[in-house]
């Protein structure tokens, strides 16, 4: 959620914070402040708000020195105003946090015992009065004396104006990267806040204690120093821009042809699938007798249509959990059970939890996941990464569809690996799923006859999207894009069960999305049609040419694919939906409230 910028180096460090915290408003935020040292001195401005009020104060506040910290809140403990915003301080110590603290309520009692006076409602402010108190001048000793005290999950990065140009960072179940430049190095949550500066960069792991200079790094795990890789990003700086496009979401709606194009590279070769970062022997695939995948949101609707393609192709009884109820059920796990968690930063707090207790439990856990080297990667057995690149907008589109291809990729190597299908199957379904990108481009040229749509359909305060089969997760994504950037009342069902309970709702005000594209189901599909037409409401269908319905108030005619792999297709109708309604009425499209991109906290 809320985004960590740090610099040490030779050049000013306030403007190249900023800069990174505004790299980072994707992830949503209230609050924003930056702190400076200088000449031993603590030099710090805090705002309530977007950036913009920081950037504002900043125009007549200069925070002079060459190393400094930063960041972009968001709410837990306490409302967001200048108080409780970042960095927090105490004496020479200064922080900002990500996570949540669970004990600051027992640490707060027992600092102002001891005489420390908090301003602020924050758990964050505990964590500077805490390591305040345990301090003799040495700061590192300080920080590793706190850190046995905390419980929850934090990263953290401190600078102390009596060792000014040196950063301390702490990692523990929240997300922190290290990046390395010329006489300068950079700190941050997220790789696009200092992809413009650097693309080399160390992936802190839990439990890594990092002391960062403008020339070294050394980390440490319980005291003792050690080594981790530094790693090349190739995403471009341009990567993380808008490239012309009005909004970040927009952008990423068009890239999606680039993103499934990248994605699928290099994984057939010579008629056989390549997916050698699964790192599962051809006999631990052949021992799997159940698979489960866990995900939240966007992902938890692609891995619905994962369970589609896993129980048709593998045979493998197949179930999807939500990874916050996952979490919290008995669960029965044994060596021969595949957990495949499906996330986008890699970092999403629930899955992460769900991941290491099956991995306790002996289960086997091949990951999808678009970040390099994230928690939920390096925790799992396997990964299979999307090349969807950053995705900067909080509603994810080019991320959804890559995991789309990526499980559908999986599916296939099981298959193959278990001889499920032969090597003649596999490539025709490979070309079938190589020539979506293609036919994604053409759904992209209709753009402007969404935005005409969204003229006449945003001020209906109701909307109900159908499906069947592969596109019944399509009508709850469809619907849960729709509610996260317009604000309008959605709701995704199965179109079989219209008939018990939201056929109610249905009258001339309640626009319904029908995907009536090919499939086995396609006769009843029209019959759900029909019934919300015989109570007046607005049908809008998604369908193909040999599919379109006649009389129903709208129709988006996408290319017809193979039904299994429709979902590709007849997702971006819903996105272009969202997304024009979202702007024709004004609404914050990339930062939509209340939500955040990475949600890294329970």
């Amino acid at each position: 959620m809320c985004g960590i910028v740090g610099y040490t180096g030779t050049r000013a460090a306030m403007p190249i914070i900023l800069e990174g915290l505004k790299r980072l408003e994707y992830r949503g935020y209230d609050s924003a402040g930056i702190t400076t040292i200088s000449n031993g001195k603590v030099n710090s401005l805090k705002a309530a708000g977007k950036l913009r009020e920081l950037e504002r104060q900043l125009a007549s506040q200069h925070l002079p020195g060459s190393c400094g910290i930063g960041h972009t809140r968001w709410a837990t403990h306490g409302k967001p105003t200048t108080e409780n915003a970042h960095p927090h301080c105490s004496g020479t110590i200064s922080l900002v946090h990500n996570g949540i603290i669970e004990n600051y309520l027992l640490l707060k009692k027992d600092l102002q015992t001891k005489g420390y006076i908090f301003q602020s409602q924050t758990d964050t402010e505990v964590i500077a009065h805490l390591i305040h108190s345990l301090y003799d001048g040495n700061i590192l000793s300080a920080v590793q004396k706190a850190i046995p005290k905390l419980h929850g999950a934090y990263s953290l990065l401190i600078t102390d104006s009596n060792q000014p140009g040196t950063l301390i960072c702490v990692k523990h179940q929240s997300p922190l990267i290290l990046g390395f430049g010329d006489g300068e190095n950079f700190i941050a949550s997220d790789i696009p806040a200092i992809l413009n500066q650097t693309r080399q960069f160390i992936f802190l792991e839990d439990s890594d204690l990092a002391v960062v200079t403008a020339q070294d790094c050394q980390i440490y795990v319980n005291g003792i120093p050690v080594e981790r890789p530094v790693k090349t990003v190739s995403w471009s700086p341009a990567a993380a821009e808008k490239d012309g496009h009005k909004h970040f979401m927009l952008k990423e709606i068009h890239e999606q042809p680039r993103a499934l194009r990248d994605t699928l590279r290099g994984k057939y070769v010579d008629g056989k699938l390549v997916l050698d970062d699964l790192q599962l022997s051809h006999q631990e695939i052949t021992d799997i007798k159940r698979i489960t995948l866990v995900a939240c949101g966007t992902s938890w609707h692609a891995a619905m249509v994962g369970k589609y393609y896993l129980e048709k192709y593998t045979s493998i009884p197949t179930e999807v959990d939500i990874a916050s109820e996952y979490r919290y059920r008995r669960k029965i796990i044994d060596s021969s059970t595949l957990v495949i968690p499906v996330s986008q930063s890699g970092e999403t707090a629930d899955t992460l939890a769900a991941l290491k207790e099956a991995k306790s439990m002996g289960a086997k856990i091949l990951c999808i996941c678009n970040v390099m080297d994230s928690s939920i990667a390096r925790e799992s057995h396997g990964v299979l990464y999307t090349s969807a690149g950053p995705e900067i907008g909080v509603a994810s589109t080019k991320a959804f569809t890559t995991q789309l291809a990526a499980l559908y990729l999986m599916t296939l190597y099981l298959a193959q690996q278990r001889q499920q299908l032969n090597s003649t199957q596999i490539a025709v379904k490979v070309s079938e799923l190589q020539a979506i990108p293609d036919a994604m481009e053409q759904v992209l040229r209709d753009s402007e006859r969404y935005a005409r749509f969204a003229e006449r359909y945003h001020n209906y305060p109701d909307f109900l999207f159908l499906g069947r089969s592969y596109n019944f997760p399509i009508a709850l994504e469809g619907a849960l894009k729709l509610k996260e950037i317009s604000y309008i009342h959605a709701e995704g069902y199965a179109a079989g069960e219209m008939k018990h309970g939201p056929i109610a709702l249905i009258d001339e005000n309640m626009p319904v999305v029908v995907i009536a594209t090919p499939s086995e189901v396609q006769d009843k599909v029209f019959a759900n049609m029909e019934e919300v037409m015989a109570r007046k409401g607005k049908v809008v269908a998604i369908a193909t040419n040999s599919t379109a319905p006649e009389a129903v108030s709208d129709t988006f005619i996408v290319p017809e694919v193979s039904d299994e792999l429709s979902p590709l297709i007849n997702v971006i109708p819903t996105q272009f939906i969202a997304y024009h309604i979202a702007d024709f009425k004004g609404c914050d499209v990339d930062q939509p409230r209340n939500l955040a991109k990475s949600v890294t906290v329970e």
